[in-house]
């Protein structure tokens, strides 16, 4: 994998943090990759 730094506003990462407390991802990173994905299988490859 790729290391990736973005800048993102801070209610991005509260969302983030709060899915994580939530046991929905195990972590930021996770839950970006997944965000990512979805993003790219809606917009590029039309799934």
């Amino acid at each position: 994998m790729k290391l990736v730094t973005l800048h993102v506003p801070e209610t991005y990462v509260d969302g983030l943090e709060k899915l994580v407390q939530s046991n929905l991802y195990p972590n930021r990173s996770e839950a970006i990759r997944i965000a990512i994905r979805d993003l790219l299988k809606r917009e590029l490859w039309g799934t």
